[in-house]
């Protein structure tokens, strides 16, 4: 007997299930699901996104954040800050979840062949940023130095933490991170991501920036970013924006002449810049 086709309309969930939870700070899990069909499950491109509908509650966007070459689950990671989030983060196993996706742009992980590779992230932004690092590592022949400069509030807030000392003990990695308050215990850097630049070994001629954060923190990045030498053109920015259908029909994520669903949301810095430094635009 064939299996049942996966579902291609974009407005209709495909029925996926609850694989399990792991609890990464506080406030924020990461959740695997697995297509609930034998032909389900679509490949992503690291940046994309997805509709995550949970039954009788509502729908949200989630960027991927799992390893790119698996086709047989998906992995996101959410913070629990409102009744949607929390209700997909409280699931049994077993469970069903609605996925609608992948949506929008990825990452340049193509136009970054023979670069270096510039990561930096705020908080929860390392998400969206997690499969490029997996990429990388994986096909490591293909690109040159991985830079990875992450910034949080503080160690308890930190993700990924046993793949942040694993990534750093790979060659040709640098991994920086920093906290906004240490507290005790602490023996890292404390200040704002942008201070890491100054120990990070960069070669600006040949790298290519991947950055993803609150739209203030990608302010300052891409400023230290361009006064280090880097090229507008080899900026990119991941604006996650309120999206809503994903398809640019319902208008909620438009950011100027652009929607963020289907434009986005990962931009080349020098097509948005302007935008960005418009007041509560």
């Amino acid at each position: 007997m064939s299996s049942t086709p996966a579902i291609t309309e974009p407005m209709v969930p495909e029925p996926y299930v609850f694989r399990g939870v792991a609890k990464e700070t506080p406030d924020t899990f990461t959740l695997t699901l697995e297509p609930e069909n034998e032909a389900g499950g679509s490949p992503f491109q690291p940046g994309q996104f997805s509709m995550l509908w949970v039954f009788g509650v509502g729908e949200l966007p989630i960027s991927i954040s799992g390893q790119p070459w698996q086709r047989d689950r998906l992995v996101y990671t959410v913070r629990s800050v409102g009744q949607a989030t929390h209700a997909l983060v409280s699931q049994k196993v077993g469970g069903d979840v609605g996925v609608r996706g992948p949506f929008g742009t990825g990452w340049p992980i193509e136009a970054a062949r023979g670069h270096d590779v510039i990561v930096v992230a705020g908080g929860i932004g390392l998400a969206p940023l997690r499969p490029v690092i997996y990429h990388v590592l994986r096909n490591r022949k293909e690109y040159g130095r991985l830079v990875v400069l992450y910034g949080s509030r503080s160690p308890h807030d930190l993700l990924y933490r046993k793949e942040l000392t694993s990534w750093a003990r790979q060659p040709d990695t640098q991994v920086l991170v920093t906290v906004d308050y240490g507290g005790i215990g602490w023996h890292g850097h404390v200040g704002v991501v942008t201070t890491l630049f100054k120990y990070a070994r960069l070669q600006p001629s040949r790298s290519i920036a991947m950055v993803c954060g609150p739209e203030i923190m990608m302010r300052f990045v891409t400023r230290e970013l361009e006064t280090h030498g880097l090229k507008r053109a080899d900026i990119y920015l991941s604006m996650e924006r309120n999206m809503k259908c994903a398809v640019g029909f319902c208008g909620h994520c438009q950011y100027g002449p652009y929607f963020v669903c289907k434009d986005g949301p990962v931009f080349p810095y020098e097509s948005i810049r302007p935008l960005m430094e418009k007041y509560e635009l």
